[in-house]
């Protein structure tokens, strides 16, 4: 009787360790564009908007909306990250001092960005790889500023084509359903 007992322990602990770690979202790395280490785990416990961006798009103009989200939520556990790519039509061939000042010049960005990456294909940053199988392949950047909105946890959530502009309702509901608390 001890020894199925134990069986049964030992199997109840496995497959609770099993779902956990099948439940877990990986922990992705960047570089912010002043160059240090940015994790999104440092944002655990915040709703994180990931956006891809670029300086010489249409969409460009979606930066002063993005700040004005960072603004209005980032008290309330909003983090907006902007992630700079050149991979849709040579939009952002500037180097991260470039993309930085253009930024803050012309938008007052202050909200995190990362050095320039790659969001698209097979060499794409394994937070777009995740994104992607995690929320299906519509999901997958095909433009710039692309979002995905990601909950307190980690996990990816939703994601909004590029012309969902940030003052957008259904943005809007999104992010104010999965801020903390």
């Amino acid at each position: 009787m001890r020894l199925i007992r134990n069986v049964i322990f030992l199997a109840l602990g496995l497959f609770i360790a099993a779902g956990a770690q099948a439940g877990s979202v990986p922990v992705f790395s960047f570089t912010s564009i002043e160059g240090q280490p940015l994790s999104l785990s440092d944002y655990r416990g915040k709703a994180v908007l990931v956006v891809n961006t670029a300086s010489r798009c249409g969409f460009t103009p979606q930066y002063a909306g993005l700040q004005g989200l960072w603004e209005k939520y980032r008290d309330k556990g909003l983090v907006v990250l902007g992630v700079p790519s050149n991979d849709f039509g040579a939009q952002e061939p500037g180097s991260e001092a470039e993309i930085k000042s253009f930024c803050e010049v012309n938008f007052d960005i202050d909200f995190p960005m990362t050095t320039k990456e790659v969001v698209s294909g097979d060499a794409a940053h394994p937070f777009y790889k995740w994104a992607g199988d995690e929320l299906g392949t519509l999901s997958v950047p095909r433009w710039n500023f692309h979002k995905i909105l990601l909950d307190t946890k980690g996990k990816a959530v939703d994601w909004f084509a590029p012309n969902t502009t940030p003052d957008a309702d259904k943005l809007i509901s999104a992010i104010e359903a999965v801020l903390p608390g």
